[in-house]
């Protein structure tokens, strides 16, 4: 019922930025919150940073300061904002949606394929 579609991973050089950007579409849905996670290889999936339906926003540690999340309601889309990046940010980032199903009252999770980030000098 629900499709992610994410855009602006890339190569960057340590210390630049990238803006990735989730749009979510469907119907008999209504969205809780959107985030991103990411996972590198070897390690597990991390929460980077979740924004809920109060506006409300929660950063891993290793991000905070440097990571800014928005969510643009109307539009169903997410944005990471991604600063001072690091080598250790390489990764593939995956958008999520958590929300219910109108029709059901069913709490339901939803992936994005993923967008690889990868900072390098």
């Amino acid at each position: 019922q629900v499709q992610l579609v994410e855009s602006g991973g890339g190569l960057v050089q340590p210390g630049g930025s990238l803006r990735l950007s989730c749009a979510a579409s469907g119907s008999d849905f209504t969205v809780y919150a959107m985030g991103w996670y990411r996972q590198a290889p070897g390690n597990q999936r991390e929460s980077v940073g979740t924004i809920t339906s109060g506006g409300t926003t929660i950063y891993a540690d290793s991000v905070k300061g440097r990571f800014t999340a928005s969510r643009d309601n109307a539009k169903n889309t997410a944005y990471l904002q991604m600063n001072s990046l690091k080598p250790e940010d390489t990764a593939v980032y995956y958008c999520y949606v958590n929300g219910i199903t109108v029709s059901t009252l069913t709490i339901q999770d939803y992936w994005g394929q993923g967008t690889q980030v990868t900072v390098s000098s």
